[in-house]
């Protein structure tokens, strides 16, 4: 089977957004600059070295901007490799909407891995992740 590994939240405001969550929950926010996105990792769990959740079936996940296409809280599931699953997604009938800096390709995020996002059937938004083998 091929795991949650990650979540994402969309956020009109991401200061107001970490501080949400920061407060009622605790969790820790690591903001990323313009070249990621303004991404907005955050940590739910305490973490390897690696940055792995160091309690096995807990995950941790990320802000990213709203925007018209993209307005809802998504999963992310690992993937031995994004190609094959992005056939097998699209072969079951589902959607390859791209990752966000070259359409239809994956992003390789550094440090991370292969990632594209995706609709199924239902038009859930998703996403793919080939996580960089760990060291």
């Amino acid at each position: 089977m091929n795991p949650v590994v990650h979540f994402e939240m969309p956020a009109e405001n991401r200061d107001r957004m970490v501080d949400f969550y920061t407060n009622v929950f605790g969790w820790n926010a690591q903001r990323l600059g313009p070249e990621m996105g303004n991404y907005i990792i955050v940590q739910t769990t305490e973490t390897e070295e690696s940055g792995f959740p160091k309690k096995p079936g807990i995950i941790n996940g990320g802000f990213f901007d709203k925007s018209d296409d993209n307005q809802h809280p998504s999963v992310v599931i690992a993937v031995d490799d994004i190609r094959e699953a992005m056939k097998a997604v699209e072969k079951a009938g589902g959607k390859i909407i791209g990752g966000g800096f070259k359409a239809g390709e994956p992003d390789d995020i550094p440090g991370v891995g292969l990632y594209i996002a995706f609709k199924d059937t239902e038009g859930n938004r998703l996403s793919l992740l080939q996580p960089n083998p760990k060291m």
